[in-house]
């Protein structure tokens, strides 16, 4: 796997604000993205909705707070929190050690599982959308 490959996984799909989102069947599982962990330092607390809670496409469902500022989370489609990832609440550099994996903050089943949220980028939109905002 390329550097490339790692900060931006194939399969994943990307926001304007730095969170991705991986869909299996009805249950879509949601993070912010390596260039946003590296962007926000040292992650220190992770504030997350309650299970059961709805969450709308485009809206805030959380915050992320890091050495440098406190950020809100932004959700990439619309559902109901069915998991929320409990183990950051100990453990919230878990986001920087591993954002795709150990670091997803909620699982959201998805309300309509026939279209793809509208503004989703792909793993090469997503690059190009961050290096361009980079420049």
């Amino acid at each position: 796997m390329s550097q490339g490959d790692a900060i931006y996984p194939e399969g994943l799909r990307y926001t304007k604000e730095h969170e991705w989102l991986s869909t299996k069947g009805a249950v879509a599982t949601v993070g912010i993205t390596h260039y946003a962990q590296a962007e926000l330092g040292d992650i220190v607390y992770v504030e997350l909705p309650q299970v059961g809670a709805a969450v709308v496409a485009g809206e805030p469902f959380g915050t992320v707070e890091s050495v440098k500022a406190v950020s809100e989370l932004f959700a990439p489609a619309s559902g109901v929190v069915d998991e929320v990832n409990a183990a950051l609440q100990a453990s919230p550099e878990q986001v920087n050690k591993d954002p795709y994996g150990d670091g997803w903050m909620i699982r959201i089943k998805v309300a309509d599982q026939e279209e793809e949220p509208p503004g989703l980028m792909t793993a090469g939109q997503y690059r190009k959308y961050v290096e361009d905002e980079a420049n």
